[in-house]
């Protein structure tokens, strides 16, 4: 489906938006309504561009960012009582950091509350890949005050790089498949190289 043509800063006022309402309410349910709806927006509207594919490595990114979180909080931190789910092993820790620790029992509250944490970080950053993926760079430097122009292009290019890389070694990838060449493993990623650097 096409997007309607907005204006470029559309996106983003409506993504700082959804995430400074994210962070006021402060709620699981809400957090994960905003995520979900700016999903269906976004799959919905997105061109056939390659800052457009960017959001699919928004989704990766921070999926590994919940489950770090999580671990992180779960294993190091203040014990936070409550209802005990297990048992970690502790590790001793010098008497200059007192009340951390590594390991011990693990809570449904620590766990309920590293989850939220990691939640909230996590929306916020699908949140504004949202907008990224949905406003062309393009359209967005032509509407920028001057005196911060040098500075966008810098972004842009910084930002446009690594999603026309992805979508250059898929087409590589693709032609080399369509020959019947074999593209798993790592000696494949051999006879991608050449190819993606005389593209780029």
């Amino acid at each position: 489906m096409t997007q309607p043509s907005l204006h470029p800063f559309t996106w983003w006022l409506w993504a700082i938006g959804l995430a400074v309402a994210i962070v006021r309410f402060d709620s699981t349910w809400f957090t994960l309504s905003c995520v979900g709806v700016v999903m269906v927006v976004v799959f919905r509207l997105r061109d056939d561009a390659p800052w457009a594919k960017s959001f699919d490595w928004t989704l990766k990114l921070s999926a590994w960012i919940l489950g770090i979180r999580t671990i992180i909080g779960v294993t190091i931190g203040v014990p936070i009582p409550g209802t005990e789910l297990f048992r970690l092993p502790v590790l001793p820790l010098p008497t200059w950091m007192p009340g951390i620790r590594i390991g011990g029992v693990v809570t449904w509250e620590r766990l309920s509350s590293s989850l939220s944490e990691g939640l909230l970080i996590c929306s916020i950053i699908v949140i504004l890949g949202a907008a990224a993926s949905l406003t062309s760079p393009h359209r967005l430097l032509r509407v920028l005050p001057i005196y911060i122009y040098e500075f966008a292009v810098a972004v842009v290019i910084a930002t446009s790089v690594l999603p026309q890389l992805v979508g250059s070694v898929q087409r590589i990838r693709l032609a080399q498949r369509l020959r019947g060449q074999n593209t798993r493993g790592f000696r494949s990623w051999k006879r991608v190289a050449i190819p993606l650097l005389e593209e780029s």
